[in-house]
């Protein structure tokens, strides 16, 4: 019986295959990018206004930067976007860094998915 107890007790310390699978890491996403901006500039304390980005490779659910402001555009198709940027983001003169961030796709159970993937900054002058 003693042989036995320390067989079953070994094959319990070792486990029985059920061990946690692997992770696989997120794969990078699709990288949009920005090829103009329209209107290119706008002058210090303008009202709100719609500025049209072009380029590729834009994801449904992308989102645009402009400067500090997250703007959830209108989808016009991968080579457009449409943004209302507001009057507080054009209140003062400077240059504007403008991107397109792509969001990423989950992954499954055992990891997965693509990465969010960011343009190539464009600039956007407020005179």
């Amino acid at each position: 019986m003693k042989p036995f107890l320390a067989v079953l007790l070994a094959a319990m310390t070792v486990g029985c295959g059920y061990s946690s699978k692997p992770k696989t890491p997120a794969q990078p996403g699709t990288t949009p990018i920005i090829s103009q901006l329209t209107p290119a500039s706008a002058n210090a304390g303008s009202p709100a206004f719609v500025l049209e980005v072009d380029g590729s490779k834009f994801a449904a659910q992308a989102t645009v930067n402009f400067g500090a402001t997250l703007i959830n555009p209108t989808f016009v198709n991968s080579g457009k976007l449409q943004a209302m940027i507001p009057a507080t983001a054009v209140a003062g003169a400077g240059t504007v860094h403008v991107t397109v961030t792509n969001p990423g796709t989950p992954g499954g159970i055992y990891g997965g998915g693509t990465q969010a993937e960011t343009s190539t900054a464009m600039d956007f002058t407020v005179n």
